[in-house]
């Protein structure tokens, strides 16, 4: 049973980037599922949240109106869609249930000219 996170990478600021988090093992689609992502030395911060239906999401203060939350419950994956890549959103992303405190190992995003 595991979330994997996949689709980090390095990006240019101002470009786009679209993260996947897939589960395996279990059925992802009866669960609410949270991004975070957090930098060294610095506590977790949240990014978004996505409901198990995908129709009520919300997100941190930080990445309001360029993340985007959604899922795909036959392909058992959410996605994180990030437009408009700041180097301040550098971070390690995960992907977790927090019913269960229970995440993924996370992708790194590295956001640099």
């Amino acid at each position: 049973v595991k979330l994997v996170e996949s689709g980090g990478g390095l990006v240019q600021p101002g470009g786009p980037l679209r993260l996947s988090c897939a589960g395996s093992g279990f059925i992802i689609s009866a669960y609410a599922i949270r991004w975070t992502r957090q930098v060294p030395g610095k506590e977790r911060e949240l990014v978004a949240n996505i409901d198990p239906t995908g129709r009520r999401k919300d997100y941190g203060d930080s990445v309001k109106g360029r993340f985007t939350v959604s899922r795909d419950n036959r392909e058992n994956t959410v996605f994180l869609q990030m437009n408009s890549l700041k180097p301040e959103d550098t971070a390690v992303y995960y992907c977790g249930v927090p019913l269960y405190n229970y995440w993924g190992q996370g992708t790194q995003v590295t956001v640099s000219a």
